[in-house]
């Protein structure tokens, strides 16, 4: 191994340990004390440089953390809610999408980023309303379901668009979109027979006392199997991640100790690798330009107003303005896949890397800020 991948490595392992321990504390998420760990020991010190063994480290943790996105969705909610209760939730993704495509072209940015801010973090939802047990009303499962349809339908329009762009516009080589689909729901058909057929052997997946780790082998192949497809179809590889994780939280709905050992595995190391590369490779000139923070300011009102406007929709469902603004600001709050359609704009030339570098500090106040602004307005949330 290299000197200075050594050195990075164990710059970048302090840092995973101890920046979670330090976000607890002073009550800051731990992925924005990674991304601001990354820019001062990368660019600001030089004690860490960009490598490739570091950036190889860091996509597996990204596509680990979109698997996880997709292992995390409890289709179960679905089910027992019923079509009708998608109706609300697809209303309010539908006004996001309107808004922010007017505002977008209004003022003059790339089309792309209408697209862009129409992302929602999941992985912030979730547990800010399970910490109240919020997600058990109505009112949190229409929140739940707005930021659940926000990441699917947004990766799948990039992963659309990224397609045709490549493509040199619509055609024949498009249809490599449908084919994909086609292979994975074949994929999903054959894994749910196996797991009727074979019962036993998918039990000791969830078994956590199993001496090979029969689950997380199995997980980690299938996120990489479909990923790879993804690649030789010229499809981003986070959609195949995602939807690996997706096909597991399909047939498995009861996942056990497999959930929390795979949260282990990624979360405890690889996932903070990813944040803190963003931080590593992060252009510091920007934070010289006035004029930078500015525009950060200007993506800011228009990220929480893409999603505090379609939110006064709750009114119909009975929902109150006090939770209506503070369910606005929860859905404000994007990262780590607003992240990714932003490096997917950048390649296929969409978006400019200023603007990447500005989506990326936008991505730390929103995940910063939104849930303050949805804890101050919700002290308490009661069934509705």
């Amino acid at each position: 191994m290299e000197s200075f991948d050594a050195i990075s490595l164990v710059f970048i392992s302090l840092g995973a340990f101890l920046l979670p321990l330090l976000g607890n504390k002073i009550k800051i998420p731990g992925i924005v004390l990674e991304i601001a760990y990354g820019i001062i020991v990368g660019p600001v010190l030089n004690l860490v440089s960009p490598s490739e063994f570091i950036s190889g480290l860091a996509i597996l943790g990204f596509l680990l953390l979109m698997f996880l996105s997709g292992f995390e969705i409890e289709i179960e909610k679905f089910q027992d809610s019923g079509i009708r209760a998608l109706l609300m939730p697809s209303l309010m993704f539908t006004g996001t999408v309107l808004i922010s495509f007017f505002l977008v072209t209004r003022l003059n940015y790339p089309f792309f980023l209408g697209l862009v801010l129409c992302t929602t973090s999941v992985a912030i939802v979730i547990p800010i309303l399970r910490s109240d047990e919020t997600i058990k009303t109505n009112y949190g499962q229409l929140l739940f379901m707005t930021a659940l349809l926000s990441d699917i339908l947004t990766l799948l329009g990039a992963t659309i668009l990224a397609s045709v762009e490549r493509s040199g516009g619509y055609g024949i080589k498009n249809l490599n979109v449908i084919l994909y689909f086609v292979f994975v729901t074949l994929v999903l058909r054959i894994v749910k027979r196996v797991a009727w057929w074979n019962p036993q052997l998918f039990s000791r997946m969830f078994d956590g006392n199993d001496p090979e780790e029969l689950g997380i082998r199995s997980s980690i192949a299938l996120m990489l199997t479909l990923v790879g497809v993804a690649v030789l179809f010229e499809i981003e590889a986070i959609l195949g991640a995602f939807l690996a994780g997706t096909i597991f939280a399909f047939i498995f709905p009861n996942r056990g100790s497999l959930e929390s050992s795979l949260k282990g595995f990624s979360y405890g190391f690889l996932i903070p690798i990813f944040f803190i590369n963003i931080g590593l490779n992060y252009d510091i000139t920007v934070f010289s330009n006035t004029q930078f923070y500015v525009e950060v300011l200007y993506l800011f009102g228009i990220a929480i107003a893409v999603k505090m406007l379609p939110t006064i929709l709750l009114i119909f469902s009975g929902i109150n303005l006090k939770q209506i603004i503070a369910g606005g600001f929860l859905l404000s709050a994007r990262f780590s896949l607003i992240i990714a359609m932003a490096e997917i704009g950048v390649e296929i030339n969409l978006i400019s890397k200023a603007i990447e570098q500005q989506i990326i500090l936008l991505a730390v106040l929103t995940a910063t800020i939104a849930p303050i602004g949805y804890k101050l307005l919700t002290p308490k949330t009661k069934e509705v």
